[in-house]
């Protein structure tokens, strides 16, 4: 039997552009960001999907309240197809529906990719002008396999302002920028940017400092594509399975609205 060509692309007909959200490290809100993006990307009109490519902490299934769904699996010829699960107009694919909730996923590195991999080749994206990827932190297997798999269309990197994150996040992008590799980084998202208290909406409290991602962004000579606000009721969306989209503060709907119309604009030409 031939061996498989590790750099053999996965053919996704109908997909036209494919963007991966990254961090260097956990905890910035990576995830978050992916989620709430596809689904402005959807609100925008745009068909979207996501991918929750953290096979060891998928969050997808939680944040859409997914977790008792279950995908349809359906025979084409002598192969398996996925139909992703639909919510909010974004078509979903994550492990976490395969695998029970309260389960870890104790898998050795070739076995988490040969996971990834199959996941990928057999969901049935269909037309899909945005297929959004929720990268999990760091530059491992998982992140090197699916640049190695997929045509991707570019990068996007997630930051809080604090100085650590940022030091992490320019790990990510150096990543990106290795010769063997050379995906575009479209731009950077500062999330946790700022808390303003409702009943004051003209204050601004830059409670992880400030600049953060401005100086990341000018570094690496890409756009700052969003600062997203902290919105005490974001966990508590999330947790319910709604989008940032059903807050009583719309200061935050409003800025991934408009990190979607950004990220449109910059991938026209390919929609």
């Amino acid at each position: 039997m031939k061996p498989q060509d590790p750099f053999e692309k996965i053919a996704m007909p109908g997909v036209k552009n494919v963007i991966v959200v990254a961090s260097g490290k956990g905890g910035v809100g990576k995830s978050t960001v992916s989620a709430n993006l596809a689904v402005a990307l959807a609100r925008e009109g745009y068909k979207t999907a996501l991918f929750d490519a953290d096979l060891y902490g998928p969050s997808a299934p939680i944040f859409f309240g997914l977790q008792d769904q279950k995908p349809e699996v359906i025979k084409e010829g002598e192969h398996e197809q996925i139909i992703p699960i639909e919510k909010y107009g974004v078509k979903i694919m994550s492990i976490g529906f395969f695998i029970l909730s309260k389960k870890s996923l104790i898998w050795r590195g070739p076995a988490a990719t040969a996971g990834l991999v199959q996941l990928l080749s057999t969901t049935q994206w269909g037309e899909t002008d945005f297929l959004i990827i929720d990268f999990p932190p760091g530059t491992g297997d998982i992140q090197l396999t699916t640049i190695q798999k997929l045509n991707l269309t570019g990068a996007i990197l997630v930051t809080t302002p604090q100085h650590i994150a940022l030091a992490d996040a320019q790990k990510a992008a150096d990543m990106f920028h290795t010769p063997l590799i050379q995906v575009p980084v479209l731009g950077v998202v500062e999330n946790m940017s700022y808390f303003t208290p409702t009943q004051h909406p003209d204050e601004k409290y830059y409670l992880f400092g400030q600049g953060g991602g401005e100086k990341l962004a000018h570094q690496l000579g890409v756009p700052l594509l969003a600062k997203i606000p902290l919105v005490a009721d974001v966990c508590e969306l999330s947790d319910s399975g709604k989008t940032i989209f059903s807050s009583a503060d719309h200061l935050i709907g409003d800025q991934f609205q408009q990190l979607a119309q950004q990220v449109s604009q910059l991938l026209v030409t390919h929609v």
